[in-house]
C-alpha cells in the first residue's frame, strides 16, 4: 500500500505558483485573488484564513470582503459585478455556503467566467463536460494532480466516484471521462452500491459519511481518494472511508487529514496564477 501524501504535493505545486508568480511581477503582472465571505460561518472564516495565508505565501496579491450576515442579494450582486470589472483582478471566490436568504445559483452565474477560479460557472462547467479548457473546481483538479504526481495510469480503468455534488463529484467523473477511464457515478439513491465499489479499479469517496467505504466493498489492489471531511463527536477528524480498514487492501490510498484536502487551495492559487498569465497575454 502506498500512501498519497497531498500535504507534500500540496507544497510542491505552491512552490511551482510562487515562482512564477515572481515571474509575473517582473513582468508587471500581480496574480490577484478578491475572497468574498457573507456572514459568521467559523468554517468559513478558516477556510478563508487559510486561503488568504496561503496567497501570502506564494505572493498572490490577496483582497478580503467580509460581509455581514444581513447582506443583501441585491448588495452582493454589486460587489461582484464591479470586482467583474476590476482590471487588476484575476480570480473572485464567493465562499459557500452563503446566508439562505440568498440565492448561490443567481450570485454564481453572475462572476466572470473567466475570473471563475473556482470553476463553478455554467460555462465552465460545459466547457469540462465538453472536453475544454476551462477552469475546473479545485477538489476535483486536485485529485488530478495526484494521479499524475504518483504516476497513475487512468487510462481504462473502472472508476467509481460515490457522490454527484457539483463541487466534487460530478465534475470528477468528468476529469475522470475525459482521462479515458470507464466512470460510474453512484450516490445515496444507489442501490446496491457494493456491486459497483467492488468492480472499481479507482474509488473516490465524496458522499459525507464518516468511514463509510469499509474493507468488504473494496477488491484487492484498488486505488482509493478520499475526498471526504468528518469531525467525530471527540473532535477527530475522519474522512467517508474506514483508513484503517481499507488500507490493507488497496494500491494507493489518500489519508485524512493530509490527503486531497491540501490540495484544494494550491489548486485554487494554480488557478488564480492561470488567469493572471491571461491577462498578461491579453496586454502583450
Amino acid at each position: 500500500m502506498t500512501l498519497i501524501d497531498g500535504k507534500n504535493i500540496s507544497k510542491k505545486v505552491k512552490e511551482e505558483v510562487k515562482n512564477e508568480t515572481s515571474n509575473l511581477k517582473e513582468k508587471g503582472i500581480i496574480p490577484t485573488l478578491a475572497v468574498v465571505l457573507v456572514g459568521e460561518d467559523k468554517a468559513s472564516q478558516t477556510y478563508v484564513r487559510s486561503k488568504e495565508k496561503a496567497c501570502e505565501l506564494c505572493g498572490i496579491k490577496s483582497l478580503a470582503f467580509k460581509l455581514s450576515q444581513n447582506t443583501t442579494q441585491d448588495e452582493l450582486l454589486k460587489l461582484i459585478k464591479k470586482l467583474n470589472s476590476d482590471k487588476e483582478v484575476d480570480g473572485i471566490l464567493v465562499q459557500l455556503p452563503l446566508p439562505k436568504h440568498i440565492n448561490t445559483n443567481d450570485i454564481l452565474k453572475e462572476i466572470d467566467p473567466d475570473k471563475d477560479v473556482d470553476g463553478f460557472h455554467a460555462i465552465n462547467v460545459g466547457k469540462l463536460v465538453s472536453g475544454l479548457d476551462s477552469f475546473v473546481p479545485c477538489t476535483p483538479l486536485g485529485v488530478m494532480r495526484l494521479f499524475k504526481e504518483y504516476d497513475i495510469d487512468l487510462n481504462g480503468k473502472n472508476a467509481v466516484v460515490i457522490g454527484r455534488s457539483n463541487i466534487v463529484g460530478k465534475p470528477m467523473a468528468n476529469l475522470l471521462l475525459n482521462a479515458n477511464a470507464t466512470v460510474t457515478i453512484t450516490h445515496s439513491k444507489t442501490k446496491n452500491l457494493e456491486h459497483f465499489t467492488k468492480n472499481a479499479d479507482i474509488i473516490v469517496a465524496a458522499i459525507g459519511k464518516p468511514k463509510f467505504l469499509k474493507a468488504d466493498m473494496v477488491k484487492d489492489g484498488a486505488i482509493i481518494i478520499d475526498v471526504g471531511i468528518n469531525r467525530l463527536d471527540d473532535g477527530s477528524l475522519v474522512g467517508d472511508v474506514d483508513f484503517e480498514e481499507v488500507k490493507e487492501k488497496c494500491s494507493f490510498i489518500t489519508p485524512v487529514p493530509g490527503g486531497v484536502g491540501p490540495m484544494t487551495i494550491a489548486m485554487l492559487l494554480n488557478n488564480t496564477l492561470i488567469s493572471a498569465k491571461k491577462r498578461k497575454s491579453k496586454k502583450n
